[in-house]
């Protein structure tokens, strides 16, 4: 019995006085889309790195199916990295081809996995130009196709969808929860938290090499509580600033988006509100993955499991 687990179990590293990593743990279930998330220089790449074997962490552990990860491993999990590691001069077949041989496909059966991915992909009409010829877009395609060729055990993707148009995004949306329905744990980065927030089962959100939030998204946009949006067209810009127990989030105009500390009264809001004029809004928005990406990055040592 397997459980095919990706766990990344305290994992540090440092590089002199800095510290990329401090003791960052997760896991990433069989068939479940895992989004990683923060800030540049946060240490998403850092940690995918280690996972592969690329770097070496100080301490820590990462595992697969109960297991060490050890180079066999390594050979059945599929990397894109986030700069293209493609050969600029080879042809799109020939390329894929010979990475499903590297990974220990006999000929044939790296062509008919070849052929899949590109006809999957959309790619069949560039299948004999040089990688160099091909759009941005066009060379992710090829990038996720090379990840995907060997049939991998467990996908690790650094921003796949940079630099992809919403077409693009679609297909290779659809190929990832394609290949997670077969089991395969898939971690992504990702700066598109929209996009992560619809298509993840779970997330985890790293600051300054630590995991500071790590469960599905509705576990951490629930916890997170509720915003309060008010639109009050003759109400001073401030009218909200001195209410006790609110923050004022953001403001576009006559509307601001409020933040009411547990126990504070939305009523008092609203009287207040009312007080400088007609209002035309007054409702509740439930926090999305980009307001609480906001609140764990911006406000040091706030962690939720």
């Amino acid at each position: 019995m397997t459980d095919r687990t990706l766990e990344i179990d305290r994992i540090s590293k440092r590089y002199g006085e800095i510290v990329a990593l401090d003791s960052v743990t997760f896991d990433v279930r069989a068939g479940e889309l895992f989004g990683f998330v923060g800030s540049n220089g946060a240490g998403k790449t850092t940690t995918m790195r280690i996972a592969l074997g690329v770097l070496a962490a100080d301490s820590g552990e990462v595992r697969f199916d109960g297991k060490p990860i050890t180079h066999r491993t390594r050979t059945h999990i599929g990397y894109m990295p986030e700069e293209r590691g493609l050969y600029p001069k080879m042809k799109v077949l020939d390329q894929l081809v010979y990475l499903a041989e590297l990974h220990g496909l006999t000929v044939d059966e790296a062509h008919q996995s070849a052929e899949t991915w590109i006809g999957r992909l959309g790619l069949g009409k560039r299948r004999d130009e040089e990688v160099q010829k091909l759009s941005l877009g066009n060379q992710q395609r090829v990038q996720l196709a090379a990840a995907l060729v060997h049939d991998p055990s467990v996908l690790v993707l650094d921003e796949p969808f940079s630099g992809l148009d919403p077409i693009a995004v679609d297909v290779m949306t659809e190929v990832l929860r394609e290949k997670a329905s077969t089991g395969v744990p898939v971690v992504f980065s990702s700066h598109q938290l929209d996009l992560v927030e619809r298509l993840c089962d779970r997330v985890g959100i790293i600051r300054d090499g630590r995991m500071v939030a790590c469960g599905s998204v509705a576990e951490l946009t629930a916890e997170a509580g509720s915003l309060l949006v008010v639109t009050a067209p003759e109400a001073p810009s401030d009218w909200a600033a001195g209410l006790p127990g609110v923050r004022v989030v953001s403001q576009d105009g006559p509307t601001v988006v409020l933040e009411l500390d547990h126990g504070a009264d939305d009523q008092t809001v609203l009287a207040t509100a009312l007080g400088t004029g007609p209002v035309t809004e007054f409702s509740r928005r439930h926090r999305s993955l980009a307001d609480l990406f906001r609140d764990a990055v911006n406000e040091p040592g706030r962690t939720t499991a």
